[in-house]
């Protein structure tokens, strides 16, 4: 499924919590509130993880070569003014359309060895690569180059969050194959990150 795209609230780019103090509080978070979330705080969190922060097209994560290998989906079960699916997040337009419809936590669950955050988090994230962006240019290293971009945007997203007084956590464990059919990935894009975000408990 597919459909027009929605624009997201603009991010902010100013906030009251200092850098520091943001760092001192980041822990990983897996219990939350079944509560859902603002649109304005899905949209702040998907411009800290690959939002455009420069006129020339460059993001808030790093990227070797500026070739931006990552892509971004949102699963959605639990959010003011935004239906229940799946959602890729174009990042030039700070936009969503939807690719799959309904509340798909539990199938993501299922396919993330039944973890529990999954359910419990109002959205999560769901990090997906194309390797052949990089590999174009930086061949055998190229691997190596889109996990430490991973790192770089998952960790944003854990300071944004912070920020938000919202919880998350990084999961790793997961069936590749079931994750790809859940958010209806594209055969070149191969999944590496799963990040449950909710209210913290």
């Amino acid at each position: 499924m597919s459909s027009a795209a929605i624009r997201l609230p603009a991010p902010r780019t100013t906030g009251r919590t200092s850098l520091e103090e943001v760092l001192l509080k980041r822990r990983s978070i897996r219990d939350y509130r079944n509560e859902p979330l603002t649109l304005a705080e899905i949209s702040q969190l998907l411009w800290a993880a690959q939002g455009t922060t420069h006129r020339e097209g460059l993001r808030a994560a790093p990227s070797a070569g500026a070739l931006y290998p990552l892509e971004l989906y949102v699963v959605i079960g639990n959010a003011q003014d935004l239906a229940p699916g799946i959602y890729k997040y174009s990042t030039g337009q700070h936009a969503l359309s939807q690719v799959v419809s309904g509340d798909q936590r539990s199938a993501l669950a299922a396919a993330a060895l039944e973890q529990p955050q999954v359910t419990q988090g109002a959205i999560s994230l769901v990090f997906s690569a194309v390797y052949e962006r990089t590999m174009k240019k930086y061949r055998e290293r190229a691997v190596r180059y889109v996990h430490m971009e991973a790192g770089h945007a998952a960790q944003n997203v854990y300071l944004q969050a912070t920020a938000l007084n919202l919880g998350t956590v990084v999961l790793g464990a997961f069936e590749d194959a079931r994750v790809k059919r859940v958010v209806n990935m594209p055969a070149d894009e191969q999944p590496l990150y799963i990040m449950p975000i909710g209210r913290i408990r």
